[in-house]
């Protein structure tokens, strides 16, 4: 009997033969993605009506390479001159109402503080190479936290909560960005130690498990070292494919039966990446393909080769790099609890000699236009003394009140110092920048608004920045 199409209703459907049915739809959709990123579909298919753009807005940085300084350095020695600690040296800092350990007084730095380049951002004499890249810095002085501990500190620096429950920032941004080279992770962490806290601040936590960053050990650096198991000690990549593919189907199947495993999806994927890393990680992380007057512009420290493989890896379309300052001895080396004046000596050659040649060798390329740079830690030091037993081991406590970090690149007004803190480093009161700020101002460089890039979990909808955040404008070029 014929029906006339407004007379036809379709039979209906189990719920599982609607999953299946809408899975073969999604097939196609990846499908799409990966003949757009192959160049074989047009722009007028890409960009019809039902294309959802990755970006909110045009963005100003593609990739972010966050230089994270465990252990918290010293504002006061680094980028916040403070005078007054020198006329008022040893007096206990004025009470501003918080209960906070006082120490031993107020302590000046010992380090003379010049203004640089054409914009005259002043920074101390610890950062003699830095220098050169001033008209690329935007300080901001006005930083503030909500704990001095390491753990909450880190954590919050890290995800935008105190609680490890949360994603990190850069599994936000794989999550919002997606990656711009389907054979290498879109988020690696390079962590030549455990760091407080470990895994935890390159977790995706509730996001798919395919944003989850990449940790990567970088005492070693052979490329067999750095990625376990890239070659395979018998198969040809087209056996491997062909043993993949086979793996494929038996998950599938495993699949079928347990509907929205999101631990097996983000399994299966896993498998996939790192097939396809053997074409790329080989030559991505490599490098001793660097000339050795480049490997020496950076130092030959794990931090200096660090940086250097952080530039390789943005090189080769890794969307967010955290290039952690920790070693396998010392999970904080920044912690100057005691010694503060010789361990910024120290830590800072180290980190200013890798810093400036990071920042040379981007713009050298013409990619730290759209590079974000970031440098800092998770809190500052006090600007008094924590005793000691030598007058000459005096150090710095932690500090969360008022702190510095800088950024560069990536559509940031550089040759500027953002917001201040009081005459003695005490508190941020021009300009004040919360770790919230801070992520929606980096998420908004991406070109993503940190209010629309959430995750429905548990029945909420979450994001980075919670309820908190604001983009700091001033900062932007």
């Amino acid at each position: 009997m014929h029906m006339s199409p407004s007379s036809y209703r379709p039979p209906l459907l189990t719920r599982r033969e609607m999953l299946h049915r809408g899975g073969a739809g999604f097939g196609m959709l990846g499908l799409a993605a990966t003949l757009q990123s192959a160049g074989m579909l047009s722009s007028a298919a890409a960009s019809n009506g039902n294309a959802l753009p990755r970006t909110h807005f045009a963005p100003r940085a593609k990739r972010v390479i966050f230089l994270f300084m465990n252990g918290a350095p010293s504002h006061v020695d680094t980028f916040d001159p403070k005078p007054a600690l020198a006329k008022y040296a040893g007096e206990k800092p004025p009470d501003d109402g918080r209960k906070r350990n006082k120490g031993g007084g107020l302590m000046p730095s010992p380090f003379r503080f010049a203004p640089h380049g054409e914009s005259g951002v002043v920074m101390s004499e610890l950062f003699p190479n830095l220098a050169h890249h001033a008209d690329d810095l935007c300080v901001v002085r006005s930083m503030h936290t909500d704990v001095p501990n390491h753990e909450p500190g880190l954590l919050l620096m890290s995800s935008g909560h105190q609680q490890p429950i949360r994603p990190s920032l850069g599994s936000w941004v794989s999550y919002g960005l997606g990656t711009e080279n389907a054979n290498l992770p879109a988020f690696v962490a390079l962590c030549p130690g455990l760091p407080v806290v470990g895994p935890q601040l390159w977790s995706s936590a509730f996001l798919p498990g395919e944003h989850q960053g990449t940790s990567v050990d970088t005492n070693d650096l052979r490329v067999e070292s750095l990625v376990k198991n890239l070659r395979h000690p018998r198969l040809s990549r087209e056996e491997q494919r062909r043993q993949l593919d086979l793996l494929a189907q038996l998950n599938e199947l495993h699949l079928a039966n347990r509907e929205n495993d999101a631990a097996l999806e983000a399994q299966i994927r896993a498998m996939e990446l790192a097939f396809q890393m053997q074409r790329e990680a080989a030559d991505a992380f490599d490098v001793s393909r660097e000339p050795e007057h480049v490997r020496e512009r950076y130092g030959r420290s794990v931090f200096g080769q660090s940086c250097l493989l952080a530039r390789r890896l943005a090189e080769y379309g890794v969307r967010f790099i955290q290039v952690y300052y920790v070693d396998k001895n010392e999970k904080q080396p920044w912690d100057t609890h005691a010694n503060n004046n010789d361990r910024h000596r120290k830590l800072c050659a180290d980190s200013d000699r890798a810093t400036a040649a990071l920042l040379a060798d981007l713009k050298a390329r013409g990619m730290l236009e759209d590079t974000l740079v970031v440098w800092g830690g998770e809190f500052g030091r006090t600007p008094y003394a924590q005793p000691h037993k030598d007058p000459k081991q005096l150090g710095r406590d932690h500090h969360h009140t008022g702190f510095s970090m800088f950024l560069a690149g990536g559509g940031v007004r550089g040759g500027t110092m953002h917001g201040a803190t009081d005459e003695f480093g005490m508190n941020a009161v021009d300009g004040r920048v919360h770790i919230h700020d801070l992520h929606a101002t980096i998420l908004h460089l991406l070109g993503m608004d940190h209010e629309w890039l959430t995750y429905r979990y548990s029945g909420r909808d979450f994001r980075l920045t919670d309820v908190h955040g604001r983009v700091v404008r001033e900062v932007l070029a």
